[in-house]
């Protein structure tokens, strides 16, 4: 039976699909040998329908839709199978005919743009050439098409920005000139790669909604690639489930999701944290894990109450403002600051997890760093276990870091790729003088097995490790120096579903075992509502409600904490043509003139420790 027979039989079962893909199989040459990477896959794509394939990183996704678009590398990859567009095989296409199929027939948005825009032409030159290239019009209808293209992508101001460059547009505005591109030449299909992964949850609302939008306006068919369950229960109306090469599950989405057969579709459904699931306890709770092979759930161990309990904050941040001078002119004269962070204050205890959420651009991030003097802050009182961080020269500095260390969001890019793991994590104690190497080999060994990797793994170098193992190496290496405090900075944000399942637990499991303290940075409020004993949201430098995780999840005060949990996509298909209509508008800039003076801000208690800026 075809695939895409659900959708046809609506519309009377006479309707021939978009897409046809047929037994397509995908090898990559190793050495002298041919291995296959993606098995035998066959789907349709009706028309008007949305199709999603999900799995995790390795799992054959991408590679899918690379094939169908003919954009591998032709000596080092092989495709067979069968690829229909409206009838006409792709896989036998002359290459300039295929030429003339992409960006025109079928389109693509990929996951990142910053990769796929270039950064020395302005976008609007960049969307009218994909028209020019594919349709006989001069440069005067070009740049009236893209125009109205910009405008239909919800981009505010376009004719003035038509001349700007790709770094002047923030992250969900340059994937909104992807799809604006990708649309140019009113496609047949559009195959949409991890489109909203690295995006803020705002703007991943703001985009799906687009996309649903968009389809609806112009009956296009979309295959939509990604790991995250919940965006395919919005946007989908059929799934296909991929682990390690093959498919094995397809149907409507409603049936995955209620009366999923196998035991990875399971697998990935239960890794999924949904927001409001933490209603009515107190304490964080470890996410489910099914082992992918026999469907059983591992079971969940509750986290003890060691909180607080009379002790002194391990970390009492007062009015942390830093602020990053804005230079221009001959003389490079300051002609404005970025108010990055701004009078930020909060407390931290031995054993507890204090997350902060908001968007890219909010201070999160710049927060955590200047509790550690990664960045130096412009003023503010910052105490971190008897030392007064504010006041420290280089010696001392260097031993208050011991006390705390950082788990970055991408662990490729903080690890050497030169240095072998157990290097890696040696490096630390070493560096500290802590021990001799036999004493830093043999902490290492314990610490990989702690992170549930094996002592055997300390030759290895990063690039042969998952996304999930290098997290796990990092967070190794973090607590080489045994530290009291750890600021995680979106350290599960970049993870597959079930992997950032794992790497949760993991903090908390070592939370309990070592009593330790989590500054948990993050925007994904489904996770932070999980493993946070409170919440802190910031907006524009500041935060605008913080308080115990269940009485700001329960009852959140402040406008923009609403406006984060609305846009939590929630894996439920009843919600599918749902749309939140939420603002396009971007993230107010934090830039200030010179003689800027802030507002003095106050805060109303909600309830016991849960206080809202008052507007």
């Amino acid at each position: 039976m075809l695939l895409g027979a659900t959708a046809m039989e609506q519309t009377g079962g006479s309707v021939a699909p978009v897409l046809s893909v047929q037994n397509l199989t995908t090898s990559f040459r190793v050495g002298d040998e041919w291995k296959s990477v993606v098995r035998n896959i066959s789907f349709d794509v009706a028309p008007r329908e949305t199709v999603a394939i999900v799995g995790e990183s390795g799992s054959g996704k991408s590679v899918t839709s690379l094939s169908i678009m003919r954009l591998l590398p032709k000596n080092s990859s092989r495709i067979e199978g069968k690829v229909f567009l409206s009838g006409r095989e792709l896989l036998a296409l002359p290459e300039e005919q295929m030429r003339h199929v992409r960006g025109n027939e079928i389109s693509m948005i990929f996951q990142e743009p910053m990769t796929s825009l270039n950064p020395i032409f302005p976008i609007g030159k960049q969307i009218a050439e994909a028209l020019t290239v594919h349709k006989d019009i001069t440069k005067a209808e070009a740049k009236a098409e893209v125009v109205r293209l910009l405008e239909k992508v919800r981009i505010p101001n376009a004719k003035n920005r038509f001349d700007e460059y790709p770094h002047q547009f923030s992250g969900g505005m340059r994937q909104r000139v992807m799809i604006a591109m990708a649309l140019a030449s009113k496609p047949k299909l559009l195959i949409a790669d991890e489109p909203t992964t690295a995006l803020d949850v705002t703007i991943q609302g703001q985009i799906l909604d687009l996309i649903k939008v968009l389809q609806e306006e112009e009956g296009m068919s979309v295959l939509f690639i990604t790991h995250d369950m919940g965006v395919v229960a919005e946007v989908a109306d059929r799934t296909i489930v991929m682990y390690r090469g093959e498919a094995v599950e397809t149907g409507s989405t409603d049936d995955i999701f209620h009366r999923g057969k196998h035991p990875y579709t399971r697998a990935l459904l239960s890794a999924v944290p949904k927001l409001g699931s933490m209603s009515g306890r107190v304490l964080p709770q470890r996410l489910p894990i099914i082992d992918v092979k026999t469907g059983e759930q591992q079971p969940l161990k509750d986290v003890d109450d060691t909180v607080g309990k009379g002790r002194t904050p391990i970390l009492d941040v007062k009015e942390l403002t830093t602020r990053f001078d804005i230079r221009s002119g001959l003389f490079g004269r300051k002609t404005g600051a970025v108010h990055a962070v701004e009078k930020v204050s909060f407390n931290l205890f031995e054993g507890e997890t204090l997350s902060l959420v908001g968007e890219s651009g909010c201070g999160k991030s710049t927060t955590g760093r200047s509790v550690t003097r990664l960045i130096t802050p412009t003023s503010g009182d910052v105490t971190l276990d008897g030392y007064d961080v504010m006041k420290l020269d280089q010696s001392s500095l260097r031993s208050m870091r011991r006390s705390i260390q950082m788990v970055f969001q991408d662990p490729f890019a903080s690890l050497n790729p030169r240095m072998s793991i157990g290097a890696a994590v040696m490096e630390p104690f070493i560096e500290h003088n802590l021990g001799t190497k036999a004493q830093a080999r043999e902490k290492t060994a314990n610490l990989l097995e702690k992170v549930g990797l094996s002592a055997d793994m300390m030759k290895r170098f990063p690039h042969e490790f998952s996304g999930g193992q290098r997290q796990r190496i990092a967070i190794a290496r973090a607590l080489m120096l045994d530290p009291k405090v750890i600021v995680a900075d979106e350290a599960v944000s970049a993870l597959d579903v079930s992997i950032k399942a794992q790497v949760c637990n993991l903090l908390l499991d070592l939370q309990q075992s070592l009593n330790l303290a989590f500054l948990f940075i993050s925007h994904d409020m489904a996770v932070v509502e999980r493993v946070s004993h409170r919440v802190a949201v910031m907006y524009l430098g500041e935060i605008v409600e913080i308080g115990p995780r269940a009485a700001v999840f329960d009852n959140p005060q402040h406008s923009y904490t609403r406006k984060l949990m609305s846009a939590v996509p929630v894996p439920d298909p009843s919600r599918r043509k749902i749309k939140r209509n939420m603002s396009t508008d971007e993230i107010k800039s934090p830039i200030r003139s010179v003689d800027y003076v802030p507002p003095k801000r106050e805060y109303r208690e909600v309830s016991e420790g849960h206080l809202v800026q008052v507007a």
